[in-house]
């Protein structure tokens, strides 16, 4: 009994002499085999930034420490080298020789089959889904204790209890209507006040936020979601954090975020990058404004803040097994840290896709950011896609506008007609709609028909289609476009709803015909390899109609519009460099052939998608 008292006693003196703690290692694990053997973690504690760490695991080594003003954080660079084996890395800390305290850290083996993977490309149809709003599979996470917002499906900024696990039961119907990837808005922890459903206000980069689940179910997603033929895409964002991130009760340094002598909100001038006669200060609070009051900007100019977000972006990508990346406000962050960015994690994963969100809608501006532009400033970017934003808006003003010289379809023709000023169009991210906008159905004044049309270009286009949620189903939004409207709940998500999309019971006849219509043209595109990679030729706008061709040297596709309130007969002749040889057309769409001799007679206010024959 006395040495069980005079052990204690040296532990309580002990403990109070040291007065540290780790309370944080990120990343809390790493993998062998990793083309940048160096990996930095971030340790966080009380009064640790005296401590030395040392570690005997074989294979890996302690390269530095780094402290900074914060006392209460270290940066330990760790080489994981070939010979490193998986398992548990035992980290001990001393102070003057002596061990203080001793934390275990994580080293895997890397998966080099999914290291190789192939990222999303033309082949694939994006789904994208806001988690909070599709389907709330356990209601039992719907309120955590301990978490800011509780759920209240009422409010339409408010949570609503959607999650990973509601998305997992719903693959099979995503699947069965002809997509071939998901797209989910962020899944991480935002513990913010209010609005916090949306996902762009993290407030730890490491884990999934409670009420969508846990990390080991974003990887049962992912996982599950490849084993039906579906990619999974990540949002991510290193341009900002959420004000309730934990590091902003105790920053590491002054310049680990953005700071002004008084809020400064971001103009959002996107064109200072490019501008030859933009000002210091315009560039200045473009990138380091922040975009509102709860989003700390963070500043990637500082090393330790960069390389954190450079890891977070790997650790994700092969802790789940992406097949791409969709980032969020590209241009904002530091442009040169976002190069680095881009390059070091293609680096790491050399067939990955990731696209940026630039919204402009200037081509332009948008092509800027692409692998491979020729810029006149001399920025080199590593991005291999971007979100078309100039194709959107221009197709749906063609949709919307009266013909004219110039209204109407040039305005789509025109714009595609600018591709030359892309390093590879073909890897564009196209799409009518997304999260941020009124839905596309609300964008043609709920006209069946041209969302029949809009559904057709984006799906036969070049670039790579993307849809939103419940698109399918004529999801629409008030005019006003409160984002909490936009992204309403999916019809059949939640225990009691009158209408289910996922069975199609409750539907009204015409969104079951939007239903099978998406499904028919989608789980066709999955084989037509000329749309996917082919060859495209577009004729001038004439009458109301517009004509392209998809190819190569195996398919042909023919796709027509006519905007018209009568049928329109379309003169074949004018098409001959492209129907040459060709008699028969089968309209995929209705199952109907059609001989291709001299006239095509295309219905009032359609569209037609023919293969060639």
């Amino acid at each position: 009994m006395r040495c069980s008292f005079l052990s204690l006693l040296l532990l309580i003196s002990f403990g109070l002499q040291s007065q540290s703690a780790i309370e944080r290692i990120e990343p809390a694990s790493w993998w062998t085999g990793m083309h940048n053997p160096e990996v930095q973690l971030l340790v966080y504690g009380k009064n640790i930034g005296d401590l030395l760490p040392k570690t005997t695991h074989p294979g890996v080594n302690i390269e530095r420490v780094s402290r900074v003003s914060n006392p209460n954080y270290l940066f330990v660079d760790l080489k994981i080298t070939a010979a490193a084996k998986a398992g548990d890395v035992v980290l001990s800390f001393t102070r003057n020789g002596k061990e203080v305290l001793q934390q275990k850290w994580q080293l895997l083996a890397r998966n080099q089959d999914l290291s190789m993977r192939k990222g999303f490309g033309n082949a694939d149809v994006l789904y994208l889904i806001t988690p909070d709003r599709f389907a709330n599979g356990n209601p039992d996470n719907d309120n955590i204790a301990g978490m800011r917002e509780k759920a209240n499906r009422s409010t339409l900024g408010g949570r609503h209890g959607g999650d990973i696990a509601g998305m997992r039961q719903h693959l099979d119907y995503i699947y069965d209507l002809g997509f071939t990837a998901i797209w989910v808005n962020p899944l991480l922890e935002n513990d913010m006040e209010a609005y916090s459903y949306h996902g762009y206000s993290t407030t730890d980069f490491y884990r999934v936020d409670p009420r969508f689940g846990t990390n080991e179910e974003y990887q049962l997603l992912a996982s599950e979601s490849r084993e039906k033929g579906v990619k999974v895409i990540m949002d991510m964002i290193v341009n900002h954090c959420g004000l309730e991130h934990w590091w902003m009760k105790d920053l590491p340094s002054e310049d680990w975020i953005n700071t002004w002598d008084e809020y400064t909100q971001t103009n959002h001038r996107k064109t200072v990058w490019q501008d030859p006669y933009a000002s210091a200060i315009d560039k200045k609070v473009f990138a380091d404004g922040w975009f509102v009051p709860t989003m700390p900007d963070l500043n990637q100019r500082n090393p330790f803040m960069a390389t954190y977000l450079i890891q977070n972006s790997i650790w994700w990508t092969e802790y789940l097994g992406l097949a791409g990346i969709r980032m969020d406000t590209y241009p904002y962050p530091d442009e040169d840290f976002m190069a680095e960015w881009t390059r070091r994690v293609m680096e790491e994963f050399p067939y990955l896709n990731i696209v940026g969100e630039e919204w402009f809608e200037n081509p332009s501006t948008v092509a800027y950011w692409q692998a491979g532009k020729d810029n006149p400033n001399g920025y080199t970017s590593y991005l291999p896609s971007l979100m078309d934003f100039p194709l959107q808006q221009a197709f749906v003003k063609a949709l919307n506008e009266e013909e004219a010289f110039k209204s109407g379809w040039i305005t789509a023709y025109e714009m595609l007609a600018q591709d030359f000023l892309y390093a590879d169009p073909m890897n564009l991210v196209i799409f009518p709609d997304n999260h941020d906008m009124s839905r596309i159905f609300r964008q043609v004044n709920e006209d069946e028909d041209l969302f029949r049309m809009a559904m057709v270009y984006f799906a036969t286009t070049r670039g790579i289609p993307q849809i939103y949620y419940g698109t399918e189903i004529l999801m629409s939004n008030a005019p006003a476009g409160d984002h909490g409207d936009i992204r309403s709940d999916f019809p059949g998500g939640w225990a009691g709803d009158p209408i289910n999309a996922f069975t199609g019971n409750g539907l009204t006849s015409a969104q079951a015909a939007a239903q099978d219509f998406t499904k028919t043209l989608l789980r066709w595109r999955k084989s037509a390899e000329a749309v996917h990679y082919g060859k495209m030729t577009h004729f001038l706008p004439e009458d109301g109609t517009y004509v392209y061709f998809r190819y190569n040297d195996e398919q042909k596709v023919m796709v027509a519009f006519n905007k018209n309130n009568e049928g329109t007969s379309l003169d074949l002749e004018r098409f001959a460099e492209i129907l040459e040889g060709v008699t028969i057309g089968k309209d995929i769409l209705t199952g109907t052939p059609h001989v291709l001799d001299k006239q095509l007679q295309i219905p009032a206010r359609g569209v037609m998608i023919l293969e060639l024959d």
